[in-house]
């Protein structure tokens, strides 16, 4: 971060709070040695790891376990000018353990897509680098033609 950029740095456990409030977030992950983003609905565990669920054939589940991985989540007021954003990076690992799995079913994100239960995976982002800014002195945005 810079000095007097506009931003405020949040430490971990803020970033953590604050991501924890949110209902959607973005993936990135390599998509044939490019970058690829895409948004999903996920929850925050107890340990902090951010938790996804997927259909076991999805390109996402086979694409991310046992890579290195970003997730991103914020929250924005445009018309304040103010809001967060939240970055997570650490190993992505689809959840094989047979009663971490059944916890998750229980206490874990829903799915967007209808996928029979047998055919769910989790996947488990370990939070290994957790990273946050808040908005300080926000403005309001600019709009174009009121004479501003």
């Amino acid at each position: 971060m810079y000095r007097n950029d506009g931003f405020r740095e949040l430490d971990r456990r803020e970033s953590l709070r604050l991501l924890a409030t949110a209902a959607i977030g973005r993936i990135v992950h390599t998509r044939q040695a490019l970058p690829a983003v895409l948004p999903v609905n996920f929850r925050l565990d107890h340990d902090g790891a951010v938790v996804l669920r997927t259909s076991a054939a999805s390109e996402l589940a086979r694409a991310v376990d046992g890579t290195v991985v970003a997730f991103e989540a914020d929250e924005v007021d445009r018309v304040a000018g103010a809001g967060w954003s939240v970055v997570v990076t650490g190993a992505a690992e689809v959840v094989t353990d047979p009663r971490e799995h059944r916890r998750l079913l229980e206490r874990g994100p829903r799915s967007w897509v209808p996928v029979p239960a047998r055919q769910e995976v989790f996947i488990r982002i370990l939070p290994e680098l957790v990273t946050g800014r808040e908005v300080i002195g926000g403005h309001a945005p600019h709009t174009a033609g009121l004479g501003s």
